[in-house]
């Protein structure tokens, strides 16, 4: 593979436009571009999760599970971003889908029903996997609302809202392999009549 960047600014987007793979330039704003800019973010911090995992990994064994089904999503995020910024490009497979499936199934199996809503806390791991998720939701959105404007593959739609669902088995998984109670949500007392 060659050098994917040889200049890092170019000086095209000052006005606020970005070239596309497939030679468009749309706003900066565009739905593309946003849906884009998601994704670009839950990886990121998925690797801060992963990065987390690793060190932690030593204390806790049963996180090195964890790593070996998350690490593969940062790449397929990245397919993912490739083929929202050429619609012609097409990375993701229903495979993949699969595999996250069969994760949250297996996981779920291990920690049984959810008795109550949870909070995003308990440890710093357990918060930073509720980070992603709910950045997961909000790649889901973005991508939503471009496939509105213009349809997207169901393949990668489909991967983005279950990865979300992962991430939020993943987050209860760690709480228990970290032995940490989970936060579960009080609601605000009732007035007194």
């Amino acid at each position: 593979m060659g050098y994917r960047l040889s200049k890092i600014y170019t000086r095209t987007g000052d006005a606020g436009e970005t070239g596309l793979a497939d030679g468009r330039r749309v706003a900066k704003d565009h739905p593309r571009v946003e849906a884009m800019g998601e994704m670009d973010t839950l990886n990121s911090q998925l690797g801060l999760l992963l990065a987390e995992l690793a060190e932690q990994q030593a204390r806790w064994p049963g996180l090195s599970e964890l790593i070996e089904v998350l690490a593969p999503c940062q790449h397929r995020l990245f397919d993912l971003g490739g083929e929202l910024a050429m619609p012609a490009y097409q990375a993701l497979q229903p495979a993949e889908v699969e595999r996250l499936e069969a994760a949250i199934d297996r996981w779920n199996e291990e920690l049984g029903p959810l008795q109550n809503f949870i909070l995003p806390g308990g440890s710093r791991l357990v918060a930073q996997a509720h980070a992603c998720r709910s950045l997961a939701r909000s790649a889901e959105r973005r991508c939503q609302r471009l496939n509105a404007e213009e349809p997207l593959r169901g393949v990668g739609l489909a991967y983005v809202n279950r990865l979300s669902d992962l991430l939020f088995v993943a987050a209860r998984l760690i709480a228990k392999r970290q032995h940490i109670a989970e936060v579960l949500w009080q609601a605000a007392p009732k007035p007194q009549a």
